[in-house]
């Protein structure tokens, strides 16, 4: 129990640096002229042929057969977490700013909790304290997010390196426009929303569909297929898939072996053991993580907002998952008690003061 749970632990900490350091690359590669189509294409494509072999070779045996439903199911997993949520959300960073974004990216947690509960994935008693710890820590998760990026205050430091190790210098940053902040905003949010259904319908998905490897390949082939029709009427300039040797390449090859590939099968590993609301309640980490990969790359400054914010952000997280581990270890007892009434035979009768009445007969004589 200690080992599968620290394993799962260790898994959504990995995913989580693992996304950080993908948000830098793709900070810098869009910067230098990536088409976001071309890039969504591209990495899906490379996990397809990285994963396809390996989901071929060891799951042959356990992989179950495809049916019209489960084929759907996926279709619609594919269009949910890649196409919507990735197309969507850089299209919605053209029409408002990274902070905007940040911090939409925290209603993450919330939305699949909420979704967990009205779908009865996940059980909430409020009358129990780790029912409490669930909700408070999920709150205080998001309220530290929000902290970490809008209140700025103070400079604590400032910067790790005196110079930026990386130096890039986007024409938006310079340019004077008119921000549509309301379009992008809901952009942003719409590919949020996106991104919690998929973590939800993935739970579902691998219930009927086990073999996972093979799963995450079926995610991303159709993920390329929907995207590079997306491409055919929005990217239809050849040069636009241009490739060189260059960051742009780097970034799609790490997109597509880490993220799209690794990534993609560690959350839908975590997901099936876990469920989606442990997965959503790493998100928040990313800030973290994308803020001190910036102050070593791009040399930011940190604020004391940014110190708050990731103090809340770890009592919130630590709060939530404490609540987690709670709801497994009941759910392990009552699954120990009900396979040792099984072995018995049947179930002892239990009297109205809680104890089972064949005992009472051994002490008293008689029922």
């Amino acid at each position: 129990m200690a080992m599968k749970s620290c394993g799962s632990y260790s898994a959504m900490i990995l995913i989580q640096l693992a996304y950080g350091g993908s948000n830098i690359l793709i900070k810098i590669a869009l910067d230098k002229g990536l088409n976001q189509l071309a890039f969504v294409v591209y990495r899906h494509v490379i996990a397809v042929v990285l994963l396809g072999p390996f989901a071929y070779v060891l799951e042959r045996k356990q992989r179950p057969s495809l049916s019209v439903s489960v084929i759907t199911k996926i279709f619609v997993l594919s269009s949910l977490g890649t196409t919507i949520h990735l197309n969507v959300y850089y299209a919605g960073l053209a029409y408002t700013s990274a902070t905007v974004a940040s911090a939409l990216a925290n209603v993450i947690p919330s939305l699949t909790f909420l979704m967990a509960v009205l779908l009865r994935m996940e059980k909430v008693k409020i009358s129990t304290a780790r029912g409490w710890a669930k909700v408070l820590g999920t709150t205080i998760c998001i309220g530290g997010s929000l902290i970490f990026t809008f209140w700025k205050g103070g400079f604590l430091y400032k910067s790790f390196e005196e110079r930026p190790l990386i130096s890039i210098h986007s024409s938006k940053d310079h340019a004077v426009v008119k921000e549509n902040w309301i379009k992008g905003s809901a952009l942003i949010l719409i590919s949020h929303i996106a991104w919690s259904a998929w973590l939800i319908l993935q739970a579902m998905v691998c219930k009927v569909y086990p073999a996972r490897l093979s799963l995450t390949t079926l995610i991303c082939f159709f993920a390329s297929i929907q995207s590079s029709f997306l491409a055919l009427f929005f990217g239809r300039n050849p040069r636009l898939w241009k490739l060189e040797w260059d960051v742009q390449l780097l970034t799609i090859i790490y997109c597509g072996v880490v993220i799209s590939a690794l990534v993609y099968y560690l959350q839908t590993w975590c997901i099936s053991k876990k469920g989606p609301v442990f997965a959503a309640m790493f998100s928040p980490l990313l800030l973290i993580i994308v803020g001190i990969f910036s102050a070593i790359a791009f040399a930011e400054r940190l604020h004391l907002g940014s110190l708050v914010g990731a103090v809340c952000i770890i009592l919130g997280l630590y709060c939530a998952l404490w609540g987690k581990l709670e709801d497994d270890i009941t759910a392990q007892q009552a699954d120990e008690a009900g396979k040792t009434i099984a072995a018995d035979g049947k179930p002892d009768e239990i009297s109205t003061n809680g104890y089972p009445l064949a005992n009472l007969e051994n002490e008293n004589g008689k029922c």
